[in-house]
């Protein structure tokens, strides 16, 4: 990208978004919420932002997956603050970090405490040892924002999808989780992917397809329950590619946003220690061999198979076999199409919808027309079951939803891959 070119003129209007959303399903009052939405581009010329976290005066971090971590000030001034590999225009540079495929530079977020530690915890892929693993980095910022220092690695073990031995679905740097967020109990939850390797999912002690509760130094939570044998920063496991985490507003339970295979994107409502129900070995459940000993794909799923009988077949959660499981509270109607992220709508100017979860979906693609790229409010109960879901439906030139963060003035801020970040406000 174009780093001079970078639009630092925040809160021009956006002049593709015009018009409101269209609400799917919704009740009169969400409809007031919707169309009330006020839609600003915040910044312009982004390369594949990937995520936000925010200061309370406005001062936003944010991450492209392939060039970098950089923060916009509220004056509008963009500094660039640490570049990956072959990144320019950068203050620091990290020659260890790179992109591949899905993989890069990912989540980003503030500590709450940054007033008195100046620190940030950024999860990027690195080469540093072969082979590769995606990084959980803590960093200090300087007092003028213009650039990082005293990078720790705080967590070094996530694996990484190097080249593909006889995998016919995705190349290198596949499924790596990356969202990083603070918990209202003061910790750090990271969600990380299954890099289409079966073993890695139900395994005790490969660090994919996880959510990892830990502090600032990288150790477990003490309070973390995970069953007996497996690495004690486990939090939950058995998941695909969680690319979402949110903490309901008034009991703080985590709850995930995940990829599905050919169907069921799901969202779960965790618990300490449990199994989301991913599986995707060879010989699991009537399954035979698999390419690369990797079901998750498997080629029969395809052939003359609904999304039902696919779910059947490979079940994102395989309550059959662990019947413990984490059920899922919402699976996209048996749809998979990229749900990528999660956040809570919070504050009175969002309605009936204040307390209700987001989450982007970034879509999928048939014949070179993208289906499904919106944003959903999701409505739930006090025992955290969903009662109504309103599909926000943009544009399609409006793109992947990425990432969706609630911002300190109580907006919600969306990146796409497309190269944007905006916001959108609700009206009076």
């Amino acid at each position: 990208m174009g780093y001079l070119s970078r639009t630092t003129a925040v809160l021009a209007l956006a002049p593709f978004m015009t018009g409101a959303f269209v609400a799917a399903s919704s009740v009169s009052a969400q409809m007031m919420n919707t169309t009330s939405l006020q839609h600003t581009i915040v910044l312009d010329d982004v390369d594949e932002p990937w995520d936000m976290s925010f200061l309370d005066d406005g001062t936003m971090f944010f991450t492209e997956k392939c060039d970098g971590l950089s923060v916009l000030l509220p004056s509008g001034q963009v500094n660039n603050l640490l570049g990956m590999s072959g990144a320019e225009g950068y203050a620091s540079s990290a020659d260890d970090l790179f992109c591949d495929g899905q993989a890069g530079m990912m989540g980003v977020a503030v500590d709450p405490d940054f007033a008195n530690n100046r620190q940030i915890f950024v999860y990027s892929t690195s080469n540093m040892v072969t082979p590769h693993t995606n990084r959980l980095m803590r960093l200090v910022v300087n007092e003028d924002f213009t650039n990082v220092s005293d990078r720790t690695d705080i967590v070094d073990d996530v694996p990484y999808k190097m080249e593909p031995s006889d995998h016919p679905f995705g190349g290198s740097g596949a499924h790596n989780g990356g969202r990083v967020r603070f918990g209202p109990d003061g910790y750090i939850y990271l969600t990380t992917g299954d890099t289409h390797n079966g073993q890695v999912p139900q395994s005790p002690t490969i660090m994919g397809s996880k959510v990892l509760r830990i502090d600032r130094d990288g150790n477990a939570a003490a309070e973390n329950t995970p069953p007996e044998g497996f690495d004690k920063r486990t939090f939950t496991y058995g998941h695909r590619n969680v690319q979402g985490i949110a903490f309901h507003p008034a009991t703080g339970t985590p709850i995930t946003a995940e990829h599905g295979p050919w169907h069921s994107d799901e969202i779960t409502v965790l618990r300490n220690g449990g199994n989301a129900g991913w599986d995707p070995r060879p010989n699991m459940a009537g399954r035979g061999d698999c390419p690369d000993n990797y079901c998750g794909y498997s080629p029969n799923q395809m052939d003359g198979m609904d999304r039902y009988a696919r779910a059947a077949f490979m079940p994102m959660t395989d309550l059959a076999t662990y019947p413990d499981a984490m059920p899922p509270i919402w699976d996209n109607n048996g749809w998979s199409q990229g749900t990528s992220s999660a956040a809570f709508l919070e504050g009175e100017q969002w309605g009936d919808w204040n307390g209700a979860m987001v989450v982007g979906i970034m879509g999928i693609g048939f014949g070179g027309t993208p289906i499904g790229q919106r944003i959903d409010v999701i409505e739930l109960t006090e025992d955290l079951k969903v009662e109504d879901v309103t599909e926000l439906t943009l544009a399609m030139e409006s793109g992947r939803f990425r990432s969706v963060v609630l911002g300190p003035d109580g907006s919600l801020y969306t990146a796409t891959d497309e190269g944007f970040i905006h916001k959108l406000t609700p009206g009076n």
